[in-house]
């Protein structure tokens, strides 16, 4: 089927190879390349469709979102190309993630306006719930270990998504990671000036966000960064409840959600929710940061050694003692914060657990470096809350050399989770692939290419990584101790959080990297090291 983009078409739908709409006459093929297939959403800023993109091999699917502006006078269309244009490139600022959807294209067409993203494949969590019923406590730790990192670093491109809330976080059917969608970006309404009005007013009167998930600030048409938290609190409690919003009560003194007596979680989940969900912008946490911090290490690693419960398409998933703790390490911050009390206690809990973790399975504390993943399979076992005993054990999956080039020839990217280490992968073609929280200590990677490929919570301890490509990579969280990236391209890489000690940076290119002086500092760099900010020598 093709379907017509006229918003005043009555009857858009038409035959799948209709050149012209039946209707109305329209042309089908937007931009001559672009063949809607059908509606996915629609509101008052415009609508949103999925399509087939002629212009590329295999016909790919993708999003299309339209932004209808409400007036067509002149000054009032300007100022919609303007705020479209600088909304366009927003996305695409903060599309080199691999939980956001790419901006493919955008541009102008009979006075409508047209953003073009990466189709993202799979069920929000809105489905997951209305399918498989709520989350537990444990469910939601984990999904507040995978969302938080991601929301600090939209934050960190100055981005308020304003609309956080469960329709808009897929579990991406390839991986079975979150990624966010929707980020409001052309719900900005063009209201018709009026006299005494300033322009900037006129393109900002429209209070953008789901009422319910949206705090009072963010109503008020005053959103801050602490305004997303508040919504992604109000997903948690969707999550654990089932109920949204307008289902629940609220306290008619304070505006506050009503929420504790339907939930059933410790009560130092119940502070940290609580929390998230202060009315008072003053007393909510300011960061995601702050809410990984506020989670803690002991309670956040004892509640997961249970079990991960997300019940969803992608079943029950298992979690060892080592994947918990890499999930966890997401609250230690960057090398820049290693000096911090906070930190320090973070640090010293994860410690501790995986000392603990060690001596069950028969291992001296001493034999575990922290911060880098065990080489073989481990069983961890806990008490449930019924006092009986609990197996939760996964198996790490081992690939030799030949099988991973093999199934990269044939089309795999996903080597998440995987046992990689001591491979030698030099000069290999492994650009786009998923790594996360893969194993690749004392791997060889030298002059590998490995663009845009993700490497977050991985441990690359030791490994060779000298002349590789590494262009646009994602190494939040990973573990790059004593790693040798000698002549490396990095250039705009995102290395936030990555653990840089000892690792050999000379010669390397950081042109526009996300990473911090104190990171560098750790490493070894030399006169020949590009800094990100283009410049070459030390800091």
């Amino acid at each position: 089927m093709s379907y017509c983009l006229n918003p005043t078409c009555p009857h858009p739908e038409n035959l799948a190879h209709s050149q012209r709409c039946q209707s109305c006459g329209s042309q089908l093929l937007l931009s001559d390349r672009y063949q809607v297939l059908k509606p996915l959403g629609q509101g008052g800023f415009g609508a949103t469709f999925l399509a087939h993109d002629q212009g590329l091999p295999g016909e790919p699917s993708c999003v299309i979102k339209q932004l209808r502006p409400s007036v067509t006078a002149p000054h009032v269309l300007q100022m919609a190309r303007e705020l479209f244009e600088r909304e366009a490139k927003t996305l695409g600022k903060i599309g080199n993630h691999p939980q956001l959807p790419r901006l493919l294209d955008y541009f102008e067409d009979q006075q409508q306006f047209y953003l073009v993203q990466e189709y993202i494949s799979g069920a929000t969590l809105q489905q997951e719930i209305q399918r498989n019923g709520n989350f537990t406590e444990a469910g939601v730790k984990q999904f507040l270990s995978e969302i938080l990192p991601l929301l600090q670093y939209i934050h960190e491109q100055k981005v308020i998504h304003r609309d956080i809330k469960p329709a808009n976080l897929i579990r991406r059917t390839q991986d079975a990671r979150m990624v966010l969608i929707d980020f409001g970006a052309v719900k900005n309404q063009v209201a018709q000036a009026i006299p005494g009005q300033s322009e900037q007013t006129a393109l900002t009167a429209y209070a953008i966000g789901t009422p319910g998930f949206a705090p009072p600030e963010q109503m008020a048409m005053r959103p801050v960064y602490a305004s997303d938290i508040y919504a992604l609190g109000v997903t948690c409690i969707y999550l654990l409840t089932g109920k949204t919003p307008k289902d629940l009560e609220y306290n008619p003194s304070t505006g506050e959600m009503i929420w504790e007596p339907l939930v059933q979680v410790s009560e130092h989940l119940t502070s940290v929710l609580r929390k998230m969900l202060e009315v008072s912008v003053r007393n909510r946490y300011k960061s995601a940061q702050e809410v990984l911090r506020g989670l803690e290490m002991e309670p956040y690693l004892d509640s997961l050694a249970k079990g991960l419960l997300i019940k969803g398409d992608v079943g029950v998933k298992e979690q060892t003692n080592n994947q918990i703790a890499n999930s966890a390490v997401l609250c230690e911050g960057s090398p820049a914060n290693s000096t911090s009390a906070g930190v320090a206690q973070v640090a010293a809990a994860i410690r501790a657990r995986r000392a603990k973790a060690a001596e069950s399975v028969g291992l001296h504390p001493g034999g575990m470096r922290p911060g880098v993943l065990m080489a073989k399979p481990t069983v961890l076992e806990s008490n449930n809350s019924n006092g009986s005993q609990n197996q939760n054990s996964k198996i790490v999956r081992k690939l030799n050399t030949q099988g991973l080039l093999t199934a990269y020839l044939k089309g795999r990217r996903d080597f998440a989770l995987h046992n990689l280490s001591m491979l030698n992968l030099q000069g290999a073609d492994l650009s786009g692939t998923n790594f996360h929280s893969a194993q690749l200590q004392k791997t060889n990677l030298q002059g590998a290419n490995l663009y845009e490929s993700d490497f977050g919570r991985a441990s690359l301890t030791e490994a060779n990584l000298r002349d590789a490509n590494l262009s646009k990579a994602y190494f939040s969280n990973a573990d790059l101790e004593g790693a040798d990236l000698r002549g490396a391209d990095l250039s705009h890489a995102y290395l936030s959080n990555a653990n840089l000690r000892g690792a050999n940076l000379c010669g390397a290119i950081l042109t526009g990297a996300k990473i911090t002086d104190e990171q560098l500092l750790l490493a070894k760099t030399n006169w020949m090291t590009v800094r990100p900010n283009g410049k070459r020598g030390l800091l």
